[in-house]
């Protein structure tokens, strides 16, 4: 331990403070933010056959959230920004997954898709198109009214965990 602290020391006074300036954090973000200071975001309209009304607002306001707690890009409205992302909800989908003796399912799958396009206006062949796709599972005895809120607050965080690692993350 002692000797990585006496060789991070080194490294610090070697390379300047200014060297030091992290690129890559610990939330997995690796933004230069001497070139990336602003982020803005256009709607994500529901283009899937079922449609769930809340579901836009609530994915909307969890990628703003998630970029604002984790990065330090300004969010604005604008489409000159830095940084833009767009996009739609493709697919909002109840499929059985476990049937029971009396060959009825016992369990089922909420499966939500979203299509991304990232577009990085300092460098657009960093600009990417991407679709991504998050599911939870719940018990067939419970009425999908009941649960609804909470799976969707869920797969919103499990696809916003996946948009900002294939995007701002670069993974």
């Amino acid at each position: 331990m002692k000797r990585l602290f006496i060789i991070l020391t080194l490294a610090i006074t070697t390379l300047g403070w200014e060297a030091c300036v992290p690129r890559y954090t610990l939330n997995g973000a690796s933004i230069d933010y001497n070139v990336y200071k602003t982020i803005s975001f256009g709607e994500f309209p529901i283009r899937a056959a079922l449609v769930y009304p809340p579901l836009q607002t609530m994915f909307e306001n969890r990628m703003t959230d998630m970029i604002a707690q984790q990065t330090r890009l300004r969010v604005i409205d604008s489409n000159n920004a830095d940084l833009r992302m767009e996009g739609e909800i493709t697919n909002y989908q109840l499929s059985p997954q476990a049937v029971g003796e009396d060959a009825y399912a016992t369990q089922t799958r909420l499966t939500i898709s979203v299509r991304v396009k990232y577009i990085n206006n300092k460098n657009q062949s960093l600009s990417k198109d991407l679709s991504f796709s998050a599911y939870r599972d719940f018990s067939s005895s419970e009425l999908l009214i009941d649960v609804q809120d909470e799976l969707c607050n869920q797969i919103c965080k499990d696809l916003s965990d996946l948009i900002f690692n294939a995007t701002l993350g670069d993974w």
